[in-house]
């Protein structure tokens, strides 16, 4: 299944690929060698925790080539705006009951960052706000209550 992915995930998760496959990788491996070097192995604490780390960059390579072979990225510049909510796009939003503005870009799963106001397509404030057009009213069902929004504007950034 197609992962959704912005211009600028697929850029940050080539960059992590590049820094795993040409900087980490090879730190790894002479680590290895180097404790290989102390002798016996079963004791090698050393030995121990750059195989591990191996591990963990290995798995790390395998998971960021797999998203990446799957993903759609999809660069929401190129789409004509029309107002409607979709993937991609910068939400600015108004709580109907406390009037506080609110400004979303819905990304996807490996770049949500609630910090950067980055919400992932499958959140459940994304999920209630894709197909709708500036100005509607949205409920959003949070485990505190339903919060309603006004979409106050919609941006292709």
């Amino acid at each position: 299944m197609p992962i959704p992915m912005t211009v600028e995930g697929e850029r940050l998760l080539r960059e992590e690929l590049n820094q795993l496959k040409s900087v980490d990788r090879p730190r790894i491996i002479a680590a290895i060698a180097e404790a290989r070097e102390h002798g016996d192995l079963k004791e090698n604490a050393e030995y121990h925790a750059a195989r591990e780390q191996q591990g963990f960059c290995e798995g790390r390579i395998q998971e960021i080539e797999a998203k990446l072979s799957d993903a759609r990225v999809i660069d929401v510049t190129t789409i004509p705006a029309s107002g409607k909510v979709i993937f991609g796009v910068t939400v600015s939003l108004i709580n109907c009951d406390t009037d506080e503005q609110k400004t979303y870009k819905i990304v996807g799963d490996d770049e949500a960052d609630i910090k950067q106001s980055k919400i992932s397509v499958s959140s459940p404030i994304a999920r209630a706000l894709i197909g709708k057009e500036e100005g509607e009213v949205v409920i959003v069902k949070t485990p505190g209550g339903d919060v309603e929004y006004e979409i106050e504007g919609v941006q292709h950034l």
